[in-house]
């Protein structure tokens, strides 16, 4: 595509970003808290997966959220120099994946979200996390 930047065969993303893995989550889970995403859960995949470093998960009550969320995240993430490698699932926006290099973004509705529960794939107990922040802990 005329203007869009390659990875070179071989580097990493980070290799050619300016913004480390650790700074795109945190300004991502910031995005998303801003804009009230509920139950935002960060899963560290460093030696759990050569795809990314982190994963980070997130819910919208409607269609219309989750792509709310979505487009704010690419534009924040665009802004800072992170990299948006791609947007799936945005027409639809019941699941929305945003590949962010080496942290990927799923936006999820409730239901969408129970169904995949992507949280106990990779052995993140939400129920304890919502226990913790409602404890203010």
């Amino acid at each position: 595509m005329p203007g869009r930047k390659k990875t070179p065969v071989g580097r990493s993303i980070r290799s050619v970003s300016p913004v480390s893995p650790e700074e795109t989550k945190r300004l991502i889970e910031r995005v998303l808290d801003d804009a009230k995403a509920e139950d935002i859960v960060a899963i560290d995949l460093a030696g759990k997966s050569t795809v990314a470093d982190f994963m980070v998960v997130a819910t919208g009550q409607s269609h219309r959220q989750v792509a709310a969320f979505a487009e704010r995240l690419v534009e924040a993430l665009k802004a800072a120099d992170a990299p948006v490698l791609s947007v799936e699932g945005l027409k639809a926006s019941d699941w929305v994946l945003v590949d962010a290099g080496d942290v990927i973004v799923h936006l999820f509705r409730p239901e969408i979200r129970a169904l995949y529960a992507l949280e106990k794939m990779w052995s993140v107990d939400l129920t304890a996390r919502r226990a913790k922040r409602d404890r203010g802990s």
